[in-house]
């Protein structure tokens, strides 16, 4: 019986451990390359922190300041959570490198608010703004020649 409470012992020890040294590395990988500030973060967001395809991250704040300015932006809002959104993203954000078109994106995951705010039916949604106002709108998984089309009318600049 012993023996047997031991044992328990040590296998609860071992999971306690795991568990705190996988939430360390979380916290270390999110305070490093971290476009969010000091925001907690989702483990689906911290995932994608050093992934090239998601490199150009603008917060909730960030965007409405700019819109307020009147700035002419493309915001592609995403959820790293969304499949289509995993389908979609290492296509358009090369492609769209390529043209010369710098993306906004902006994580819904995280700033939920963006939903209403926005009008955003599903993700992934890219929007246009000119002046600050938006001026077209892609919703949904395209293929590259949709997504190269649409860039081309709305987004060169």
């Amino acid at each position: 019986m012993k023996k047997v409470l031991i044992f328990l012992g040590v296998v609860v020890l071992l999971f306690i451990g795991t568990a705190y040294l996988t939430n360390k590395q979380n916290e270390e990988k999110a305070s490093g390359k971290n476009p969010y500030g000091d925001k907690q973060l989702y483990p689906e967001t911290i995932a994608q922190l050093d992934d090239p395809n998601y490199q150009n991250i603008i917060t909730l704040d960030n965007l409405e300041k700019k819109l307020a300015n009147q700035e002419d932006l493309t915001v592609y809002f995403y959820s790293p959570t969304c499949p289509h959104c995993k389908k979609v993203t290492p296509i358009l954000m090369p492609l769209a490198k390529k043209l010369g078109v710098d993306i906004l994106q902006l994580n819904v995951l995280e700033y939920d608010s963006a939903w209403d705010e926005f009008a955003i039916e599903g993700t992934p949604t890219l929007v246009r703004f000119e002046n600050g106002k938006e001026t077209a709108r892609i919703v949904g998984e395209q293929d590259k020649g949709r997504f190269q089309e649409w860039l081309e009318e709305n987004a060169k600049e």
